[in-house]
């Protein structure tokens, strides 16, 4: 019993040197470009929509393990997606469909490097949960709903029927940690989940997720550290 407490104590000694505790609360804001499509079927030839993302971060960092510094990062953003159609008939119509979002990521941030100041290479990956709130539809070109008909015409004017949407979103970055703050550049890749249309056997499309590719910069600085 008594070389099973020493073992039992050498561990937790060495889990303690191995563990470094961080105590750091850092708060900013990002923004960038998104470039997205809709993973649909039936399938629509599609082209990247650009729009726009930006908004809050939270980040709580609470320990330095190996190399790796550990931590929680919530966001609050405003983002649109949607998908451009692009008409193979060489006419130059097309049809372009915005949905804006309030997006909702809750990102583990696991970042390798120097600190308290100088460059970091990070990771975040985590859920997402999402919440539409408006749409824009465009028509571009000289036709109508009435002048193409097909497959993908039910897609027109259809409006969003699952107003709340959830996925998988996942980033690599730079992190420069400087006196007057941090200041980050990130890819970032949003995976839907869920469909925005109905998805039964009698609804028009079985699959209609947002897939969306980010570009952001930001900025943060500590609320308080120890």
């Amino acid at each position: 019993m008594t070389a099973i407490a020493a073992a039992l104590l050498m561990s937790v000694a060495a889990w303690a040197q191995i563990e470094e505790p961080r105590n750091i609360l850092e708060i900013g804001f990002a923004g960038g470009l998104n470039m997205s499509q809709m993973d649909i079927q039936p399938t629509v030839r599609q082209k990247l929509l650009n729009g726009m993302n930006g908004g809050l971060t939270l980040r709580y960092t609470s320990e330095k393990y190996f190399k790796m510094i550990c931590a929680a990062q919530l966001e609050v953003n405003f983002a649109q997606r949607g998908w451009e159609e692009d008409f193979d008939d060489k006419s130059g119509n097309s049809y372009k469909r915005t949905l804006n979002y309030v997006e909702v990521p809750f990102l583990a941030h696991l970042a390798f490097g120097k600190e308290p100041r100088g460059l970091q290479f990070f990771i975040n990956l985590g859920p997402q949960v999402g919440f539409f709130i408006s749409e824009e539809e465009e028509y571009i070109g000289s036709w109508n709903i009435e002048s193409r008909p097909g497959s993908s015409q039910p897609i027109y004017g259809k409006e969003v029927e699952n107003k709340f949407e959830y996925g998988i979103a996942g980033g690599l970055g730079l992190e420069y940690k400087t006196r007057i703050g941090n200041f980050t550049l990130e890819g970032r890749y949003y995976y839907g989940l869920s469909d925005i249309f109905g998805n039964s056997k009698t609804d028009d499309y079985g699959r209609s997720a947002n897939n969306t590719i980010s570009a952001r910069l930001g900025y943060s600085f500590p609320l308080f550290k120890d």
